[in-house]
C-alpha cells in the first residue's frame, strides 16, 4: 500500500523518493530534481526525451533559466497570460549557480541540458505539494510511449513503489498533457499541441 497523506508525500519527495499527484492536466509522477533518474528508471524513458520542472509560482522557475532582458519580457508575458495552466515553456537553462541563478542538474535533460521546459499548474493540490518541496521534476506517470494514468488507483497498481496521494473523488485534471512550446531565440515553436490552444502573435516574438 503506498497511498500515503499529503503531509507524508511531500515529506517523501523531499527525501528523494518517487511521488505521484494530480495536476490540471494529466497525474504526475515526479522527484526533485537530483533524484530525476528515478523517473527515467521508473518509467523506462528515452533519455532523449527530459523532464519538465514543475513549481508552484513562476517565480520559483525563472531562477532556472536565462536569456535578455528583452527575451524575459516576452517569456513572462505569455507566462501571465497561460500560467497557472496547461503549457510547458522549452525556455535555455542557466549553467551557473551564483545566487541569481540557479543550475539544474544535467539528469533532468540529459541529451541537451542547455534546455529545460518548465510549468506552473493550475491544480490547488499540486501547487500546495510544490510550495513545500520547491520546484520538482516531473512527467505523465505512465510507462514511456503508453497513454498517462488518470487515476492514483491506476498508478498504484502500474507503480507499486511510488508514493501517490490518498485522494478521495475524481481526478480533476482535464487528461491531456500539456502544450509545449519552445523558444527558438526569436519566436515560439509549438513542440507539442496538448491541454491548451497557444495564441502566439507576433508580439511574442523578436
Amino acid at each position: 500500500m503506498t497511498q500515503v497523506y499529503l503531509a507524508d508525500l511531500i515529506a517523501g519527495a523531499r527525501a528523494g523518493l518517487l511521488v505521484s499527484f494530480p495536476t490540471d492536466t494529466v497525474p504526475a509522477l515526479a522527484a526533485i530534481p537530483e533524484k530525476a533518474g528515478l523517473i527515467f528508471t521508473a518509467k523506462q524513458r528515452s533519455q532523449d526525451k527530459p523532464l519538465i520542472l514543475m513549481a508552484a509560482s513562476a517565480e520559483d522557475l525563472w531562477l532556472y533559466v536565462k536569456g535578455s532582458e528583452n527575451e524575459y519580457k516576452i517569456w513572462q508575458e505569455l507566462a501571465e497570460k497561460y500560467w497557472p495552466g496547461g503549457l510547458t515553456l522549452v525556455l535555455p537553462a542557466s549553467d551557473v549557480y551564483d545566487g541569481l541563478r540557479l543550475r539544474l542538474p544535467k539528469v533532468m535533460n540529459p541529451i541537451d541540458p542547455t534546455t529545460i521546459g518548465i510549468r506552473v499548474p493550475n491544480s490547488a493540490i499540486a501547487q500546495s505539494i510544490l510550495a513545500q518541496t520547491g520546484p520538482l521534476a516531473t512527467t505523465s506517470a505512465n510507462f514511456s510511449g503508453q497513454p498517462p494514468l488518470q487515476t492514483m488507483a491506476e498508478i498504484e497498481v502500474q507503480f507499486p513503489k511510488v508514493l501517490t496521494l490518498e485522494y478521495q473523488g475524481e481526478i480533476l485534471g482535464v487528461g491531456i498533457p500539456s502544450t509545449v512550446a519552445k523558444w527558438t531565440g526569436t519566436n515560439w515553436q509549438i513542440l507539442r499541441q496538448g491541454a491548451i490552444k497557444l495564441d502566439i502573435s507576433s508580439d511574442n516574438q523578436i
